[in-house]
């Protein structure tokens, strides 16, 4: 059976390499890998052709799956072309959690199966989290310009400049899945008493300690630092506004590590200006790169990362374990464990083999 491996520079061909090599049934030659390597992140991904967040040349990708069964990829574009222009192709396996470089609808009624690796990135984004509520509640990034810059301001020790401890904090953590329930374990570690809003969390699957909120209003009215790691959906668009930020107790901090369209920035940065929030940190964004001048530059208080947060050697290999464990189901003829369409595999609507 013939694996393209479409890499890019993070979870690069050597990594899907590597792991194909060391998949259960697939050591020792067991598959024919071909490679093309893409180069993102270096330059940015994009949405075109039915698909998202995607990057690379679609006729150098159909070029490269002449007569390949299987591709294992994190960021090439699978189009509605792309796959009608692969007859033999039975299989993509994507190494993000949300495989939206793939035109899924097409995918399915051209017989292919489409796998995906959810949690490949928990742990790196849930230590990232946790850094940049650390960073808000310290202002680390915004001190250490000024250090650097000559700046030596004692005055930041007045009570009312300093930021809060995390331990005797409560904590509002929207959203406890993958990533929302290891920040909740480690900040409840450190002494916090974490609240959680997630209408589809079982209760029993919360630690000792923690509180499920029974909605959304009643954890805001509480929570001295909210943190969101809600997927994006039309219920979860926007869910943090105005009128939320104003039920937030007085000098809170907001931290959004999951996606952009969760928080209107505006009203996060009206809430800074007004003194009513005390930081926000911020690893999604409203448009990612920022437009020169967007407000968010000169808001105060405000810590920014480039959507990096699941960004960690471990997490792109983790990526590519997930992704070869499943392509090595499917060459032993067993089903695939992440599928985005197992209907196509049930059915037995694959490719002919």
């Amino acid at each position: 059976m013939k694996v393209l491996t479409a890499g890019d520079g993070f979870v690069t061909t050597k990594v899907l390499t590597e792991a194909l090599s060391g998949a259960d049934g697939l050591e020792g030659g067991a598959v024919e890998v071909s490679s093309i390597q893409s180069n993102w992140p270096n330059e940015p991904y994009s949405d075109f052709s039915g698909v998202r967040e995607a990057f690379g040349d679609e006729d150098e990708l159909i070029e490269a799956l002449t007569g390949v069964d299987v591709a294992i990829s994190h960021t090439y574009p699978f189009s509605e072309r792309v796959i009608a222009s692969s007859p033999d192709l039975k299989l993509i396996t994507i190494t993000r959690g949300g495989p939206v470089n793939v035109d899924i609808e097409a995918a399915t009624r051209h017989g292919v199966v489409v796998s995906n690796a959810p949690g490949r990135n928990a742990v790196a984004t849930a230590e990232h989290s946790i850094a940049m509520i650390m960073a808000a509640a310290r202002q680390i990034a915004q001190r250490d310009a000024e250090v650097k810059a000559g700046d030596w301001r004692s005055d930041y020790y007045n009570y009312d400049q300093v930021g809060p401890e995390i331990a005797g904090s409560t904590v509002g953590l929207c959203g406890y899945g993958n990533v929302g329930g290891k920040v909740a374990r480690a900040l409840a570690a450190m002494g916090a008493h974490v609240i959680v809003f997630d209408p589809w969390v079982d209760p029993n699957a919360l630690e000792p300690g923690m509180e499920l909120a029974e909605d959304l209003d009643s954890l805001l009215e509480r929570a001295s630092i909210l943190t969101l790691h809600q997927r994006l959906t039309k219920d979860t668009e926007l869910m943090i506004g105005a009128e939320q930020i104003a039920k937030l107790p007085d000098q809170a901090i907001v931290v959004n590590c999951a996606r952009g369209g969760l928080l209107d920035y505006d009203a996060v940065a009206d809430g800074l200006d007004s003194g009513k929030l005390f930081a926000a940190a911020f690893d999604a964004l409203p448009e990612e790169p920022l437009p020169e001048g967007h407000r968010l530059f000169s808001t105060p208080r405000v810590t920014m990362t480039p959507h990096l947060g699941g960004a960690s050697k471990q997490a792109a290999e983790l990526a590519g374990r997930i992704g070869a464990a499943d392509i090595a189901r499917f060459v032993r003829g067993e089903r695939p464990e992440h599928l985005m369409n197992p209907e196509v595999y049930e059915a037995g609507n694959l490719r002919a083999k």
